[in-house]
C-alpha cells in the first residue's frame, strides 16, 4: 500500500514539475567562422554542403539523405533517415543573402516535433558571426523529457560541434566560392 502511495507520489511530482515548465524553447550558440559572409551564408543556404559540416551527418554517415526542389534557397528540402539521427525533413522557408536562413524542422522518428532553426550571419573582423539556433513549442512530453535531460546542453553541443565544422570547411575555401 505505501509502495503504491509513494507511487502515485512521485509520479504527481514529475506531472507538476512539468507543467511549471516553459512552453517554448530556444536554443542558440554562437561562433565566429573565419571566412567572408558570402562564403558563410553558401555553406548553410546550399542543402548538399550541409553534409561536409553537419555534426548529424558525421554521427550518422549511412543515414539515406534526399533532396528535393532547389539545392540551394527557399524551397529547398532535405528529407533524412537514419539508425542514429531517426526521420525527418528539412524545409528552407527564408533565405536572405549572407545575412539569415530559417529552416523548417520536421522530426518524424523518433518522436514527432515541429521546430524553427535560424542562422544569421553578421561580420566581425576577418570573419562572420554566425549564430545557430533553434526554437520550437514544448509539448507537454518534452516538458517531461526536460527533467531528466538538459536538452538545451545536449542540443546546444551539437551546434557548437557544428559550428566548429563549419568554420573547418569554410575557413579553407578562396573567397571567390561564394
Amino acid at each position: 500500500m505505501y509502495i503504491l502511495i509513494a507511487a502515485a507520489a512521485v509520479i504527481g511530482l514529475i506531472l507538476v514539475l512539468a507543467s511549471r515548465k516553459p512552453d517554448e524553447f530556444r536554443v542558440s550558440r554562437s561562433a565566429v567562422v573565419h571566412a567572408a559572409p558570402a562564403v558563410v551564408f553558401e555553406q548553410v543556404n546550399d542543402m548538399k554542403k550541409w553534409q561536409a559540416w553537419s555534426p548529424w551527418a558525421r554521427m550518422d554517415p549511412q543515414a539515406a539523405v534526399t533532396f528535393e526542389g532547389p539545392i540551394a534557397g527557399t524551397g529547398a528540402v532535405t528529407r533524412w533517415e537514419g539508425k542514429k539521427t531517426g526521420k525527418g525533413i528539412m524545409t528552407l522557408v527564408e533565405s536572405r543573402p549572407h545575412s539569415f536562413i530559417r529552416f523548417r524542422l520536421e522530426f518524424l522518428k523518433p518522436m514527432q516535433a515541429t521546430n524553427t532553426a535560424e542562422f544569421s550571419f553578421a561580420p566581425e573582423g576577418a570573419g562572420t558571426r554566425v549564430t545557430w539556433s533553434m526554437l520550437g513549442r514544448n509539448n507537454f512530453m518534452g516538458k517531461i523529457m526536460s527533467l531528466f535531460m538538459n536538452c538545451e546542453a545536449m542540443v546546444g553541443g551539437q551546434f557548437e560541434q557544428g559550428l566548429g565544422f563549419l568554420n573547418d570547411v569554410a575557413g579553407k575555401l578562396p573567397p571567390q566560392q561564394a
